[in-house]
């Protein structure tokens, strides 16, 4: 049942990235033009916006798409961590983008451009609805967590804000004419925009980093793991990172000799997988301290035997020769 799950997760990823890639690829062509023929800089900082989305679903697409292939021997966890490089390079170019909209608009404040009110009200209502189907269509569903599909959805966030701001702007412009309303909202969407993209850029370079998951404390982890499991005195050599959306560990703990050594095994993957929904672990048992300089010494001495063994979710232990 978990496969079909994971497969069917995939699937409605994958469905919703190219239904969002053509409504934002068409109406980005739309706003394009609009934004030449109207003068209008909002216009083309959403367009700008939106160019960079069509190449950013592109990735993200092509991405869910390769992270389904299997492991192979040269890439033993599959292409997995294409789905995180994908949302850093998202938002390196949503930050790119905005840069250049930021300059454009100072620009425009010591060179005014005359602006067509009415058809950049136009063009900037088709791109809002635009734009609010492409975000109903990534953020719908349970597989919103994914990090890759809310770096695409952040992207079209992004276009919504610079959609809204340019309908105020060309309301305001064709109620007042007072033009500098323009270069003034997108400068005020791109701050908004850069907030959310930075947020993006670290939590997928942390990924990158193999960094602990942001919902795992790993000094919890082996606290509560010594307190609710009797035999184990002590657990140090602690590593925990991600690849894509799956936690994966590999820790050793000291335990007292145990009458069913497989037992135990089991019972500490079954604790980590459901207090932490980590799968896919490699527990070292040791029947020493630790004696490391970065291990905790436990005051009680235990037999000298020692085995190293990797366990799966089924219960069954390898015994390396």
């Amino acid at each position: 049942m978990a496969h079909t799950h994971s497969h069917g997760a995939h699937n409605g990823n994958r469905t919703r990235l190219a239904a969002a890639f053509g409504v934002t690829a068409l109406f980005m062509v739309a706003e394009v033009i609009g934004g030449v023929v109207s003068g209008s800089l909002a216009l083309l900082a959403d367009a700008g916006h939106m160019l960079t989305d069509a190449a950013a679903l592109l990735m993200a697409l092509l991405a869910v798409q390769f992270a389904q292939r299997k492991p192979s021997a040269r890439h033993t966890f599959g292409l997995l961590r294409l789905t995180t490089l994908a949302a850093f390079v998202n938002a390196i170019a949503l930050l790119v983008i905005t840069v250049l909209i930021v300059w454009e608009a100072l620009r425009r404040f010591y060179q005014p451009q005359p602006i067509q009110g009415g058809l950049m009200l136009g063009i900037a209502i088709a791109g809002l609805l635009a734009n609010l189907l492409s975000f109903w269509l990534l953020h719908r569903g349970s597989e919103e967590k994914n990090l890759n599909v809310r770096a695409a959805a952040l992207h079209v966030l992004g276009d919504l804000l610079g959609s809204v701001g340019a309908i105020a702007a060309a309301i305001i412009i064709m109620l007042t004419g007072w033009t500098p309303i323009d270069p003034i909202l997108s400068l005020l969407v791109s701050l908004l925009v850069v907030r959310s993209a930075w947020s993006l850029l670290r939590e997928s370079l942390h990924e990158l980093l193999e960094g602990a998951p942001s919902g795992i404390n790993v000094d919890k982890l082996a606290r509560e793991l010594t307190r609710n499991i009797a035999e184990v005195r002590n657990v140090h050599h602690v590593h925990v990172w991600q690849v894509g959306e799956k936690p994966v560990l590999t820790l050793h703990v000291q335990v007292i000799p145990p009458y069913d050594h497989d037992g135990l095994l089991v019972r500490i993957h079954q604790y980590l997988h459901e207090h932490y929904q980590i799968a896919h672990a490699t527990v070292q048992m040791e029947y020493q301290p630790c004696t490391g300089h970065d291990c905790e010494l436990c005051a009680e001495q235990s037999s000298h035997h020692h085995s190293h063994e990797h366990l799966t979710l089924d219960g069954h232990a390898h015994h390396p020769h």
